[in-house]
């Protein structure tokens, strides 16, 4: 198995500014944010962190706090891009801003797994507010967006709608995400290529209790079945869990012994502007036909 670092590089509308001591400033378009980051365990390049708003944490460790704003932000969001893809940045209760920075990386290599394809068709598991969705969606992918949130899923429309892509064959699906696999898998279905982003507990739009140590492998042994020889990808990313990439990558190596390509696995970070040093963000494992 192969270890590897993907690292997020800066972009017109979005960067990592400076980090340390615990905390990051990042530019989201005109705007700029300080959040907490425990990965910081350095000193930042600057103690001049000038920025519109700051989220601070509560005293849990679960991710309780709340924004203060040093100048006005917009309540309801600003576009943002990223290559074709336009959507809407917003500061939320849960310390982000409406989609993950880091995750960049992983939208471009999904892409470059599909080139030469026909008419592919992917699904997004916890899709979230559809920036991936719609990073595929735009090379001409056919789409399943599957997120529990009935918000997360009408934000996705309104990206869609931001980007143009309002007509794109996309199949938004407000649903459990195992429950979902699970009906895919007995329904005989495939796809080429399969996209993860669990969160480390959620629940399901009608109760259904997700908890990642304990859904994650049967999850996964699910996705498989939905591809097969001729799939291109399977990308699996870990946030915030005691967990480490080894894992997960002997996870997938296991499950998809069966199928030609590779198995890789190792840690997704960012590139701050100010010194170039790579900021860890989650852990990842993925599987590809090359």
């Amino acid at each position: 198995m192969i270890l590897d670092t993907l690292v997020g590089e800066p972009w017109a509308d979005y960067g990592l500014i400076d980090s340390g001591h615990g905390r990051k400033l990042e530019r989201y378009g005109r705007f700029r944010f300080i959040r907490p980051e425990p990965q910081a365990l350095w000193a930042p390049a600057t103690a001049d962190w000038r920025a519109h708003g700051e989220f601070v944490p509560g005293s849990d460790e679960d991710g309780g706090g709340q924004w203060r704003f040093a100048e006005p932000v917009p309540h309801d969001g600003w576009p943002l891009s990223w290559r074709e893809v336009r959507f809407t940045a917003q500061t939320t209760p849960f310390r982000h801003l409406g989609f993950f920075p880091d995750m960049a990386p992983v939208w471009g290599w999904m892409r470059e797994q599909l080139a030469g394809r026909d008419d592919p068709e992917c699904l997004n598991l916890f899709g979230y507010t559809g920036v991936g969705t719609l990073a595929m969606s735009a090379i001409g992918a056919r789409m399943v967006h599957v997120d529990a949130s009935k918000k997360s899923v009408e934000a996705a429309r309104g990206n869609a709608m931001l980007s143009g892509l309002a007509d794109a064959p996309v199949r938004w699906m407000i649903d459990d995400a195992a429950k979902f696999v699970a009906r895919e898998v007995r329904r005989g279905r495939r796809y080429d290529g399969i996209l993860l982003d669990p969160p480390k507990y959620g629940r399901g739009p009608t109760g259904e209790v997700w908890r990642l140590e304990e859904n994650l492998p049967a999850l996964i042994a699910d996705c498989r079945k939905l591809l097969d020889a001729e799939s291109r990808y399977l990308f699996l990313t870990v946030y915030a869990v005691r967990m480490s990439a080894l894992a997960i990558g002997e996870m997938l190596r296991q499950a998809f012994a069966d199928l030609p390509g590779k198995v890789e696995a190792g840690e997704l970070g960012v590139r701050e502007e100010a010194r170039g040093l790579v900021l860890p963000t989650a852990i990842w494992a993925r599987w590809s036909r090359e």
